[in-house]
């Protein structure tokens, strides 16, 4: 019997964390929340999301668990979920490390710029 390298296992938890990600953000993105003309639905998803990685990494480093599991839910599942969830941990351990400059740099960089892409974005389409 010939033995499968690892990075096949990999995979198959990053599909699985993808998918459930990608659907939850589907099915709760179609909500259209809002309050007072304020869109709650992606707001809801990036805190969510967040706080999922946020919760889910800290478990796995202070368990010590394998590198399936960051796939699973840091990679796979807060990675199709949302990307914002990503940038908040980030900036969350500049703050975590007293960088606090850096990480309002950061900070203010990744919102900015991100907005001004999608408006450049917006604007090239027509």
């Amino acid at each position: 019997m010939v033995a499968l390298p690892v990075w096949k296992f990999d995979i198959v938890f990053l599909i699985v964390g993808a998918v459930a990600g990608a659907y939850l953000r589907y099915r709760i993105g179609s909500a259209q929340l809002t309050f007072a003309g304020i869109p709650l639905t992606i707001l809801l998803i990036n805190v969510l999301g967040s706080f999922v990685l946020g919760l889910s990494m800290s478990t796995i480093q202070k368990f010590g668990l394998s590198q399936e599991y960051t796939l699973l839910l840091g990679v796979g599942f807060c990675g199709s979920f949302t990307t914002m969830s990503s940038f908040a941990y980030e900036s969350a351990g500049l703050l975590d490390a007293g960088k606090m400059l850096v990480a309002f740099i950061d900070i203010v960089l990744n919102v900015g710029l991100s907005i001004l892409a999608v408006t450049i974005g917006k604007a090239l389409v027509g």
